[in-house]
């Protein structure tokens, strides 16, 4: 099952898609997945119909919660080592953009990178939950893309600025519930050359272990994200670059890169 939010140019709904890429059709749904059992209108919309737009999956309730350093080569590539618990950080929801939306780069910075991730959605109220059941608050998965202004996050020995900025977290195309998340690629190309391509079996702390770290320092709520981490290959995108973000079951989430003059 694929969960998607969409418009046709009025309020975001949210719809099942059905079918292969390039011929997916939108199987309406009936309010909010994440707050009532799944239930189709009868509706259909073909996903290429004029006016049809993918949005963001899910805007976080209240954060956005990263994990830095979480592959070995990227860490490495960086110059750094393998943090002994988890790095987190804090993203907030008006970074946040969907599939197709531009990333627009500050003019604050000169050099900004890619960051392919699997992305995990939390499901329910999550706190203190330990690590055999911490899947069971889990809604689905989808794909991320974490936006990093490497000079600023260089220069502001803290990373709020350089992650944190509009635009720094595309997320989509859609959420994927029940998906076994052990081994998959996570991949990313910049212009059609791929960067990045790494899988989810090399996570230095896997994905249940973080939900349940994470869940020890924040209440996570319905909607919450948490950004796994990435494998090594990052590299700049500049304007008028287009970024593709992919993970293996789920799918392609594209962004365009500008920078306004």
């Amino acid at each position: 099952m694929r969960i998607a939010r969409f418009t046709t140019g009025s309020d975001p709904r949210f719809a099942l898609v059905d079918g292969e890429p390039g011929h997916e059709e939108l199987v309406v749904i009936s309010g909010d997945p994440l707050y009532m059992p799944v239930q189709p209108t009868g509706e259909r919309v073909r996903l290429d119909d004029d006016g049809v737009r993918l949005l963001a999956p899910v805007i976080p309730r209240s954060k956005i919660v990263g994990v830095g350093r979480n592959y070995a080569d990227h860490a490495a590539e960086m110059g750094n080592d393998v943090p002994s618990a988890p790095m987190l950080f804090l993203k907030p929801n008006t970074s946040v953009i969907g599939p197709d939306d531009p990333i627009v780069l500050p003019d604050w910075t000169e050099h900004v990178e890619h960051e392919a991730e699997l992305a995990v959605v939390i499901g329910k109220v999550t706190k203190d939950v330990p690590v055999e059941s911490a899947l069971d608050h889990v809604f689905g998965f989808t794909v991320a893309n974490d936006v990093t202004a490497r000079d600023a996050q260089r220069s502001d020995g803290q990373w709020a600025r350089a992650k944190g900025f509009d635009g720094a977290c595309p997320i989509g195309p859609w959420v994927v519930p029940g998906l076994d998340v052990d081994d998959l690629a996570v991949r990313a190309r910049v212009n059609g050359e791929t960067k990045q391509d790494g899988r989810t079996s090399q996570l230095v702390f896997d994905v249940a272990y973080l939900i349940s770290y994470i869940s020890e320092i924040f209440t996570l709520l319905p909607g919450d994200v948490i950004l796994t981490g990435t494998p090594a290959g990052v590299s700049p995108i500049v304007d008028r670059d287009v970024v593709e973000c992919e993970v293996e079951e789920i799918g392609v989430l594209r962004n365009p890169v500008l920078r306004r003059h």
